[in-house]
């Protein structure tokens, strides 16, 4: 995981440096509308974590995409989960997560069971 410290957010509640390694928020640029997405990072508890929303609508598989090419590695394999209804958990409407087990590799079906490339 790398964060892209260009847009860690500085002041405020939500305040981060160089200091937190791969934890803190971020401001990252939705185009040049100047508008932001917020994701909050982290590498807790044995898992490398993204969250990323938007105010009035959740981001798009396009959007996340590109915070994933932001914040890990174009080899490395991140996941959103959809787990059982008695633990979700959901503090934002337009909030989605991406998520990769440290030092361990995430299983892939075959491609084939996706379609042809």
């Amino acid at each position: 995981m790398r964060v892209p410290n260009e847009h860690r957010i500085r002041t405020g509640n939500l305040a981060s440096d160089e200091s937190f390694g791969n934890n803190g928020a971020f401001q990252i640029p939705r185009g040049t509308d100047g508008k932001y997405f917020l994701v909050i990072a982290s590498d807790g508890e044995g898992w490398e974590h993204v969250s990323v929303s938007l105010p009035s609508r959740t981001p798009t598989w396009d959007e996340m995409c590109m915070i994933k090419k932001l914040f890990f590695e174009e080899d490395e394999a991140v996941v959103q989960f959809h787990p059982p209804k008695q633990d979700y958990v959901n503090n934002h409407q337009h909030c989605l997560h991406l998520w990769r087990p440290i030092g361990k590799k995430i299983e892939l079906p075959p491609s084939i069971l996706v379609g042809i490339k």
